[in-house]
């Protein structure tokens, strides 16, 4: 059985950690070194940093972030945000990061997973996929933070993806982002069942229940948790003496 995994989300704006709902407003919510350090003690699976500044987006603040965060906190770490190249990709990895996270580029530039993956293997790319449902439950894809719909279908992204040399997918629903109401289930099944590469998913966690119904209906491979952790006095270590009572397995770390 794959050990499952629950990962932090840490959005980065300006410098600091902040919350956002369905990809609109947002809370600050720390720092990110302390907080990086916070989730280390709690023996974290990975940690996810993102980048989701939308006028002047560059690698420079990750770049920078990525040396002290190694110093705090010994997880894997993955990296998105104003990644436009090889070269920036193969710079954050050797600042530090274990893998890098790509979104608005892999529509217009597919082969950039591929370059990655040949340079630093399938396990080092990740696809994030923003999507909202229509009125008739249609998914739609969006860049760019959210900002600009594309005119892909899911599926046809998950197989140009996946055969581009995606290592895994992390698939974010804006709809459910940060309201804390539970994963769209029905979103992470229809991925689980057309792709064959791990899957993180995001948007929605607002206790352990959710974070239970996510594994068990979809048996996604991991879940990616913000408000969760954020807004509550919930932890990592909490979350998976939880879900252990339930049969789940989970990384050793």
């Amino acid at each position: 059985m794959l050990k499952k995994r629950i990962i932090p989300l840490m959005l980065l704006l300006d410098g600091r950690l902040v919350k956002t709902i369905q990809f609109d407003s947002w809370r600050n919510v720390g720092d990110p070194i302390q907080s990086a350090g916070v989730y280390n003690s709690q023996y974290t699976d990975e940690l996810v940093l993102l980048n989701i500044a939308r006028d002047k987006r560059s690698i420079e603040q990750l770049a920078a972030l990525i040396p002290e965060i190694a110093k705090v906190s010994f997880m894997p770490l993955s990296v998105g945000g104003g990644i436009n190249s090889l070269a920036d990709a193969a710079y954050l990895i050797n600042q530090g990061a274990d893998k890098i996270i790509i979104n608005s580029l892999a529509y217009d530039q597919p082969e950039i997973i591929t370059k990655i993956s040949q340079e630093f293997g399938c396990q080092a790319v990740i696809v994030s996929i923003d999507i909202k449902e229509d009125d008739n439950g249609k998914f739609l894809l969006y860049s760019h933070c959210g900002q600009e719909l594309e005119g892909t279908t899911l599926l046809n992204h998950i197989k140009q993806c996946e055969d581009a040399g995606a290592g895994e997918f992390m698939i974010q629903s804006i709809d459910h982002d940060g309201m804390m109401e539970g994963y769209n289930i029905r979103l992470l099944e229809y991925v689980m069942n057309n792709t064959n590469i791990p899957v993180i998913g995001c948007g929605g966690s607002g206790n352990y229940q959710h974070l239970k119904d996510a594994f068990v209906k979809t048996e996604i491979s991991a879940l990616g948790c913000g408000s969760l952790f954020n807004f509550s006095d919930s932890n990592p270590i909490r979350a998976k003496n939880y879900l252990t009572n339930y049969g789940l397995a989970f990384k050793k770390v």
